[in-house]
């Protein structure tokens, strides 16, 4: 999985957070986790812990997007076989598929080829009837993956604004309302197209706290934004919209513009959305394999966010504290994170959340005996093309150099000169960050 692994697994204990690393996002894959939470007993459908009679409908269809969407198409070909009549999967990973159809998409910012393959996508769900059952698959990487302009929005609109908000340090709640009214398929608007059949969303969680409608931008859940709130994200960033974007905000604002679905909207009256993996699969697995080393592991929390620099200060005190006091746990140990850190981008280097967390916490260190590891579990640290980064604490001292470099947004150049840059490309699933703090007993 990791490409450079003999270059960078430079120590045992580097081995071990690689192996922890490794083991967390395998433990998330959709080849693991849906046969394990989905299941077909004669014409029983179980779709973790709740069933669905398949003789009750007419057709099978699969459709959603996302980086994992071919894997867990495949995934579910294997479980639901030739029940499956038809489907459209958007995503930038594809896999053979028998039954349903693997259409290209690009992440993180949409293309051509995304818009001409997500409106394949709402075609085969128009055709959907209150016969059918639908499986929706939603994984992270699905707003981008999945574009859908709205009427008035151009592509180059949409690229614009998607590439202001990643660089603005919004939040992910943040950067998907806004995208949410601007799309034909976000914001529970896909649910409405599929209404009236039934609907069971296979949802791979890449959201702090599972937020379904945050969750590749809930095409199939009641939108709790609104155009007010999207308009407000852009100026508390000090965006600087199209005008196209800017005046159809407006007009959603003043009622011109039907909002997207919400609560209580009949378009959700037949859907179940159910999530399979997300964050705490990945550290859970990450655990056992640290626990497996004679190490005792600590989960922090599967919900760390805000700047990847902050982030990486809190999470290296509370490792120093490990080897001051004992507490929060005893060394040898391994503390383990999650969640969706973001960067507010003022320079013009290479790297991205993961590989800025690295640096930044290896620099904070005060003492030896450290590692520090942390990857996108998609593969994808930012808009990089690595999986994020690993040093120690006594590897990269306080320079100007490195401090420069997390001032230019430069972890990834900085790391690189380290043996410290982590290479896996497309992992196939995606639940978010994975964090490694290795601490070493003296």
């Amino acid at each position: 999985m990791i490409a450079n692994r003999q270059q960078i697994s430079t120590s045992e204990v580097r081995e071990l957070a690689l192996n922890c690393a490794v083991a967390g996002i395998k433990a998330a894959d959709p080849r693991t986790v849906i046969p394990e939470r989905i299941s077909v007993k004669g014409d029983e459908l179980a779709v973790a812990g709740e069933r669905y009679d398949l003789s009750d409908y007419e057709r099978v269809l699969v459709v959603g997007g996302g980086n994992a969407a071919a894997t867990v198409a495949d995934a579910l070909e294997g479980v639901l076989g030739d029940r499956i009549a038809d489907g459209v999967v958007v995503t930038d990973n594809s896999t053979a598929t028998e039954r349903v159809s693997v259409l290209p998409g690009d992440h993180p910012v949409p293309t051509q080829r995304g818009v001409q393959s997500t409106r394949e996508l709402l075609a085969t769900a128009n055709e959907a009837t209150a016969d059918d059952l639908v499986v929706v698959v939603i994984t992270g990487g699905g707003s981008a993956l999945m574009p859908a302009p709205a009427a008035g929005i151009s592509l180059e609109d949409l690229q614009q604004t998607t590439e202001s908000l990643l660089a603005s340090g919004a939040t992910i709640h943040e950067i998907n309302a806004l995208r949410k009214h601007l799309s034909d398929i976000k914001g529970g608007q896909l649910a409405a197209t599929l209404e009236p059949a039934e609907v069971v969303g296979v949802v791979l969680s890449d959201v702090v706290g599972n937020d379904l409608d945050v969750i590749a931008s809930g095409p199939i859940t009641p939108d709790s934004s609104t155009f007010e709130d999207a308009l407000a994200v852009a100026n508390r960033y000090d965006i600087s919209l199209p005008e196209t974007v800017r005046e159809r905000l407006q007009s959603g604002i003043s009622g011109e513009i039907a909002e997207t679905p919400s609560e209580g909207d009949s378009a959700f009256r037949r859907v179940h959305s159910y999530v399979v993996a997300d964050g705490n699969t990945a550290l859970n697995s990450a655990a056992a394999v640290a626990r497996e080393h004679g190490y005792d592991p600590l989960v922090l929390s599967s919900r760390i966010r805000g700047e990847a620099s902050e982030a990486a200060k809190t999470m290296a005190a509370i490792a120093e504290e490990c080897i001051a006091t004992g507490s929060p746990v005893e060394p040898p140990a391994v503390l383990l994170s999650g969640g969706e850190t973001t960067v507010t981008i003022n320079g013009d280097g290479t790297g991205g959340p993961n590989q800025e967390f690295v640096l930044s916490a290896a620099l904070e260190l005060q003492v030896p005996g450290v590692t520090v590891l942390s990857v996108d579990t998609d593969g994808i640290d930012g808009g990089s093309n690595a999986a994020g980064g690993i040093a120690e604490s006594n590897s990269l001292l306080p320079t100007t150099a490195a401090n420069d470099a997390l001032d230019n947004n430069d972890a990834g150049g900085f790391l690189e000169d380290w043996d410290g840059v982590i290479t896996t490309g497309p992992t196939n699933t995606n639940v978010n960050d994975l964090r490694v703090l290795i601490v070493e007993d003296e």
